[in-house]
């Protein structure tokens, strides 16, 4: 089955816009466009809606009511109980209040492994814990490669360590990790396994109760959906950790990780990405049950849509000589976010990209101890070309042909 990108196209208002056209949208892995399902959705509840919700008169029972159907229908598809997924304001702070949870959770000489692979988000707030006495490991990346090697994590694996946490996939790398098999290693070792799915997530909706980590974080806004981290906490984990939330709040545990109220237009708008996967879904004959399946069938039609557009793109890229690709040269093993080391800083040739009509970004995207590890300085940057299922060809030799001129 072919991906009908036209249809998909279709579905974002943002490729009919005027003042958007003739350009290529290349820098999805710092948000992406949002879908109509999801517009429409948000523009519905600040219209028809926007009331406290859960009481009980019907502009506010309606409210609760979608709400509660972002929720129900995105965790089918990602495999896990409804009240195992949480929203919050962003994948950042949802980190951040986890830290906060596994401070009070560990004992001093206890241990937690963080990679210099991750984004600072999911790295950051966990290598404070060190102030509290607790461990912190770093699991190295192959400073050439950025590779992150499992027998490595097995070397730093002992009865002490409490929490392994690792990317799906980096926003710089762009390889994706085997998040099974080190959650397999981890549980093993007696560890949970927390993922930053951020920069995976886009380009399939993964299934977390098939994956088997513990925590599973990604951000809506840059899944076609508005502003809103969502973490999935598996309930063994969370009834173990500490209550972060209105101590009234302890027993739900879609609340005790999200201490701020809830966006409630935000989160009632995300539902409209489960309405985005069904509509690929039906237009792409595939299955008519099981909201798993369905989005499991369309992760499938996105990535291998993705792989056919990102491999021309790799073989431009590793045959020149005047840049260095950060992460593997084959599509197959990644996620459509490019990183390249230039000889020059990075920012100004985005700038100089886009007056070819191509939107790309420049810097070093939160990700300073990935790119020192390899030897880039962060100061230069990576010019980072990342696209999503909605990219087409056209833009892809768009893209091609204005690296060449740029470099």
């Amino acid at each position: 089955m072919t991906l009908d990108i036209d249809f998909v196209r279709g579905q974002f208002p943002a490729f009919q816009e005027p003042n958007l056209q003739g350009q290529a949208f290349v820098e999805n892995a710092g948000g992406s466009y949002t879908c109509r399902q999801v517009i429409d959705r948000l523009t519905r509840y600040y219209t028809q809606r926007k009331v406290q919700p859960y009481a009980p008169y019907e502009a506010s029972r309606l409210a609760g009511a979608e709400m509660d159907e972002a929720r129900a229908r995105l965790a089918a598809m990602m495999g896990v109980a409804t009240d195992e997924l949480s929203f919050g304001p962003s994948t950042t702070q949802n980190t951040y209040v986890l830290a906060q949870a596994f401070r009070q959770f560990l004992k001093p000489g206890e241990a937690i492994i963080v990679t210099n692979q991750d984004h600072e988000a999911n790295t950051g707030p966990w290598r404070r814990l060190a102030d509290e006495g607790v461990e912190v490991r770093e699991w190295k990346i192959d400073p050439q490669t950025g590779h992150l090697d499992p027998t490595k994590l097995e070397e730093l694996l002992d009865d002490s360590v409490r929490l392994v946490c690792v990317p799906h996939c980096s926003n710089v790398v762009g390889e994706i990790n085997p998040v099974t098999e080190i959650t397999a290693l981890s549980h093993a070792a007696g560890a949970f396994v927390c993922v930053d799915g951020v920069s995976y997530a886009p380009h399939g909706l993964p299934n977390v109760g098939e994956l088997g980590p513990d925590i599973y974080l990604f951000s809506a806004y840059k899944t076609y959906g508005p502003h809103q981290g969502m973490m999935v906490m598996r309930r063994e984990l969370g009834t173990l950790l500490p209550n972060q939330a209105h101590y009234f709040n302890a027993d739900s545990l879609y609340k005790r990780f999200t201490p701020a109220g809830p966006a409630h237009a935000q989160v009632a708008a995300s539902a409209g990405m489960a309405d985005y996967i069904e509509a690929l879904n039906a237009h792409h004959g595939g299955p008519d049950e099981g909201a798993a399946a369905q989005a499991a069938f369309v992760h499938d039609l996105m990535r291998a849509h993705e792989v056919t557009l990102l491999q021309p793109l790799l073989d431009a890229l590793k045959a020149r000589n005047d840049l260095r690709l950060i992460g593997p040269d084959d599509a197959a093993t990644r996620a459509p976010t490019v990183a390249l080391a230039l000889n020059r800083p990075a920012e100004p040739v985005a700038a100089q990209l886009a007056e070819h009509g191509i939107m790309a970004g420049g810097g070093d995207f939160y990700a300073v101890r990935a790119l020192t590890a390899m030897g880039v300085n962060p100061d230069d940057g990576v010019l980072r070309l990342s696209f999503t299922h909605y990219t087409c060809k056209e833009e892809v030799a768009k893209l091609i042909a204005a690296l060449d001129q740029v470099l």
